[in-house]
């Protein structure tokens, strides 16, 4: 029988020492990005969908920000290019040198909203 893992909003306690790390990969990853307020934007997202990522629209996650700018996080998530392959790249450069694959396996599944059921599909 398939071993069943519950999924529950992380303590915030728990979360500082991988922002460390998260903070120092997302830099890196938007580094290709032209305009700086873009680039340290970029570090708002995943920071703000850490410590209760059950709720993922721009008003839970700006209030759970510092700075807590809804406005400067709508524009980011809204109106950033849409070149999605310099971002992709570094992503991909870091994961084959931290991890030295031999093969990868790609799977696209996106990730559900809270209380959508899943569809699962082959291929």
């Amino acid at each position: 029988m398939p071993r069943r893992c519950a999924l529950r909003p992380v303590d915030p306690g728990e979360v500082e020492k991988p922002r460390e790390h998260l903070g120092a990969f997302v830099a890196e990853v938007f580094a290709s990005r032209a305009r700086k307020d873009r680039r340290r934007q970029g570090d708002c997202h995943p920071q703000g969908l850490m410590p209760d990522g059950w709720r993922t629209s721009i008003q839970p996650i700006a209030e759970r920000l510092p700075d807590g700018n809804m406005r400067a996080l709508r524009r980011f998530v809204s109106q950033s290019p849409r070149d999605h392959a310099p971002v992709l790249r570094r992503i991909v450069r870091g994961m084959t040198s931290a991890l030295a694959p031999e093969e990868w396996v790609v799977d696209d599944d996106s990730f559900p909203k809270a209380g959508e059921p899943l569809r699962w599909r082959a291929g």
